[in-house]
């Protein structure tokens, strides 16, 4: 099975998100279901369903935290070599075509969110960057064929 790379800050977001599930919405959920049933005939209650298709969500979601966190490998931080880019590292890079700056910091795929600037080590644009250099410039090939250019700026640390 794919191991799961997080760093600490993605790993307890997930375990907060977990406990929380767990505690309070189990809790919520079960509530909703015991007043929709006290409101009598279940076949054309609506809460009830509600409550029931809530229920099965909070479920899946649990399922898949614990798969996440069970094939978790932590990435720290705090240990990461600054020399080159690593995962957790944050990096600024130029855009070469478009004399751009772009701050990111490198994650694993479970915890990339590029409106956050979190890309994924699998990402083109994550992978290319890997082991590079203060200086070097990457290519990058996007999925509609185009080569873009990037230098990179800064490595530093993501805390």
């Amino acid at each position: 099975m794919k191991k799961n790379i997080l760093t600490y800050e993605g790993l307890k977001k997930y375990e907060d998100e977990l406990q929380d599930l767990k505690v309070v919405k189990r809790k919520e959920v079960a509530q909703k279901i015991k007043e929709a049933r006290e409101q009598g005939d279940l076949s054309e209650n609506a809460e009830y369903d509600a409550a029931k298709d809530e229920q099965r969500d909070i479920e899946a979601r649990i399922e898949e935290l614990e798969k996440i966190l069970k094939n978790a490998e932590v990435v720290v931080e705090d240990e990461a070599n600054l020399d080159q880019v690593s995962i957790g590292c944050q990096v600024r890079i130029l855009d070469i075509e478009l004399d751009e700056e772009l701050e990111y910091k490198i994650v694993g795929s479970t915890e990339a969110d590029s409106l956050k600037g979190k890309i994924s080590n699998e990402s083109p644009v994550g992978r290319a960057l890997l082991g590079t250099k203060v200086g070097d410039v990457i290519e990058v090939e996007t999925p509609h064929g185009d080569n873009l250019q990037y230098r990179v700026l800064a490595i530093d640390r993501s805390n």
